[in-house]
């Protein structure tokens, strides 16, 4: 019988917490909104039927939009304008966006718009709201967004979902919109002044990918890290190069971090005792350069973790609504710059994570690096043992090098020159799930090698993490005796790393920021 994923339950507050974002992206989630933001919202509405009492031409409101901004909009058409407007902009293309990721924008939507600075009625956010909490998920085209003025494309297809228009999933089953409303007790949203740019205008499907990538991520870090101590021990690899008074003097807390925690992985160690006095003068630098390398992905990490939560609690619409003032700005914090340099920075990280991890893989495999049978396995000839699975790992690290160029400095201009300079943040953002994946894959044979590599030391034994660690991956994979069919193996040693249980074995405060 299937596991019912625990819904995730949300009051807005001053903000939300990356833990609670990662809770919506793995389970079905609720958001709740507490009166002190109800109030917002009904101020914020109330502000925008003013400007239209008053007479006054205010973008977004009464006007048309981008280069056709100087059109006046006779009061009789305004719901015909934000319709239209929707109608116009949900000209996305590709294939779906998952789910999860639908239901973490959703949720950050819900999170902007109830700060009462959008101009949106209290009705179009329970509507979303009902979504949400019926999981009934518009179907989002994952491409045609170059991340500025929003995600207006993606997005688009999300509020074309509240009026009726174009397909939802509901429990994995493609249905129509319409449909799905009449099902869980809504009907079609006619929406007021604002309401359709309001909706449009964001950046949460960039940020929900970022985040998306991000968790990921953290995952494939906190395996390669086992992985990389473990070939360390297999490797009869020295642990003198994360003694603490060396990376004190470099002054990176990443580096500090990295190398506290290899020293914890490799403790008690009986097969690094056995060579204590042994002639090799220096390991190789993806071994002994560890705590250099991964210590500066953990940094860029940690920054993004922090661009990217400030995002997650942002107001990214326009123009915007100072309900006390009475007055409405327009601006552009739908630019999602910042989202898209932190997929950049996201993206060099893994493409060397998995670097780091292949060159290590690359050392177990060879004989004379290694000191271990040729291919990690016995008969070599007959077997070829872990010959392709390097292979797969090296392809997997040059399609990461080529996904890894930097998604923002593509910019294109769009709508008549209007809007003259973009950020890619959405696509930036949208490959970090495929490059941890890829990365996952690479992190995966490093486990698979490196058990098999610690295997060939019996009776002698690791350290006590790092036993756990190989019981990990033995749950999984039996031990490479014999040429077998790889391709179950490797996919199995790539959920293990997925799954994120190698990080138990980590100090929990290694990514904190």
């Amino acid at each position: 019988m299937a596991r019912v994923a625990r819904t995730v339950r949300i009051v807005l507050g001053p903000a939300l917490a990356l833990t609670t974002l990662r809770g919506a992206l793995h389970s079905p989630a609720r958001v709740a909104l507490g009166r002190r933001e109800w109030l917002r919202v009904r101020r914020s509405a109330l502000a925008i039927e003013r400007v239209l009492a008053s007479g006054k031409t205010v973008y977004g409101v009464n006007t048309g939009f981008g280069l056709l901004a100087q059109a006046q909009i006779p009061s009789a058409e305004l719901e015909l304008l934000q319709r239209n407007l929707v109608l116009s902009h949900a000209a996305g293309t590709g294939p779906l966006l998952a789910d999860a990721i639908v239901r973490l924008v959703l949720v950050l939507k819900i999170a902007s718009l109830a700060q009462g600075y959008s101009g949106v009625r209290p009705a179009t956010i329970r509507s979303l709201q009902r979504l949400l909490e019926t999981e009934t998920y518009p179907c989002i085209p994952a491409k045609g967004s170059v991340g500025a003025s929003g995600d207006l494309a993606p997005l688009a297809h999300l509020a074309a979902a509240l009026i009726g228009v174009g397909q939802v999933r509901m429990h994995g089953r493609v249905m129509s919109a319409d449909k799905a409303l009449q099902r869980i007790g809504l009907k079609p949203l006619r929406l007021a002044a604002k309401e359709g740019l309001a909706l449009l205008n964001g950046t949460q499907v960039s940020t929900a990918l970022a985040l998306a990538g991000l968790f990921a991520i953290e995952n494939v870090f906190a395996a390669a890290l086992v992985a990389g101590a473990m070939s360390v021990d297999a490797l009869k690899g020295s642990d003198v190069p994360f003694d603490d008074r060396l990376h004190v003097l470099r002054r990176q807390d990443g580096q500090r971090r990295v190398a506290a925690s290899l020293r914890a992985l490799l403790a008690g160690s009986h097969i690094r005792a056995s060579h204590l006095d042994c002639d090799r003068v220096q390991d190789p630098y993806s071994l002994r350069c560890q705590p250099q390398v991964m210590g500066a992905c953990l940094d860029l990490i940690r920054s993004v973790s922090v661009t990217l939560q400030r995002e997650a609690n942002a107001v990214t619409d326009n123009p915007l609504v100072f309900a006390r003032e009475r007055q409405v700005l327009s601006g552009g914090n739908f630019h999602a710059e910042p989202v898209a340099l932190a997929a950049d920075q996201l993206a060099l990280a893994i493409a060397e994570i998995g670097s780091m991890s292949e060159r290590r893989l690359a050392l177990l495999i060879d004989p004379k690096m290694s000191g271990l049978p040729p291919f990690l396995v016995h008969k070599s000839g007959v077997n070829s043992g872990f010959m392709v699975p390097q292979v797969t790992a090296a392809a997997l690290v040059s399609e990461n090098k080529m996904l890894a160029h930097p998604a923002s400095v593509d910019s294109i201009p769009t709508s008549a020159n209007q809007e003259d300079h973009v950020s890619m943040a959405t696509h930036g953002a949208r490959r970090l799930l495929e490059m941890s994946d890829n990365a996952a894959t690479v992190i995966g044979i490093e486990l698979l090698a490196a058990a098999q590599g610690l295997e060939f030391h019996r009776p002698m034994r690791s350290a006590r993490r790092l036993e756990r660690a190989v019981r990990l991956v033995r749950s999984q994979v039996a031990p490479y005796g014999a040429d077998r069919f790889f391709a179950p193996d490797i996919e199995l040693a790539k959920k293990l790393v997925v799954s994120g249980q190698m990080r138990a074995l980590l100090d929990d405060e290694l990514f904190e920021t």
